[in-house]
């Protein structure tokens, strides 16, 4: 007997794809603003929409749609439960006391870096990578951190997505290569303007990267302080993982 198409994988995947979209551009958005982004037709995006609500997974205001209350419960389990969250948090509030700046803790998700947390630095111009924001896998240094330390056949499937030019593959691949030497990714500009940042990868059992600790602040703030702050985000970075490599 066939399976309904509504439990169907390709169902399923449907129903995600709209609770991601919703959730990674941090807005309300209409339904034709996630035809957009989804791909899907209008009457098979009603239909999921509907089931989504009904679940208490989105919300609907106005013709606009917004994660629901059971994607915050959600949202509110992970915290309490992360263990990264729990393990990076202590050296996360550290280093921002010991460099004035804002430190955020991310992981790459499928071709995304995704902000778990962040510690605001409490000076009035500051910078930061709110918490639940993402990125492409791409630009940025939390981003490249992350791609640099991916196992290396996942790092060639997003290379070879973001780069069909062969030339162009191979020196972001050569940099990549390098970021992964230094032991951390230092970038300015590249994702919002006049940000500077530098981050470093955290390792849990098998030294296996789970994600990037990094730290922000202005380009006129950092500017001959670059060494001492990626200084800074190794030693905690390095703290935080041998914390997450404990039995």
């Amino acid at each position: 007997m066939t399976a309904p198409q509504s439990h169907s994988p390709a169902a399923a995947d449907r129903v995600l794809q709209v609770l991601a979209v919703l959730a990674q551009q941090g807005r309300v958005l209409t339904a034709a603003e996630l035809m957009t982004h989804t791909g899907l037709a209008r009457s098979t995006l009603y239909r999921l929409l509907a089931r989504l609500k009904r679940w208490g997974f989105v919300l609907e205001s106005e013709g606009c749609y917004s994660p629901g209350p059971l994607s915050l419960q959600l949202a509110l389990g992970f915290d309490l439960s992360s263990h990264l969250v729990r393990q990076a948090r202590p050296d996360m509030i550290a280093l921002a006391r010991q460099s004035h700046e804002s430190v955020g803790l991310v992981v790459a998700v499928n071709d995304t870096a995704i902000c778990l947390d962040m510690v605001e630095s409490e000076q009035s111009l500051r910078c930061s990578f709110e918490k639940g924001r993402s990125v492409p896998l791409r630009a940025g240094a939390s981003a490249k951190c992350l791609l640099a330390h991916l196992p290396d056949g996942a790092r060639d499937m997003v290379l070879q997505a973001q780069y069909p030019d062969a030339a162009r593959r191979e020196a972001a691949l050569a940099a990549l290569l390098a970021i992964r030497q230094a032991g951390y990714a230092m970038t300015a500009g590249e994702v919002d303007p006049g940000v500077w940042g530098v981050s470093a990868p955290l390792f849990g059992a098998a030294r296996r990267a789970v994600g990037a600790l990094t730290l922000m602040a202005p380009v006129t703030r950092a500017q001959g302080q670059e060494s001492a702050f990626a200084d800074m985000t190794m030693v905690a970075a390095a703290r935080i993982s041998r914390g997450l490599s404990l039995p």
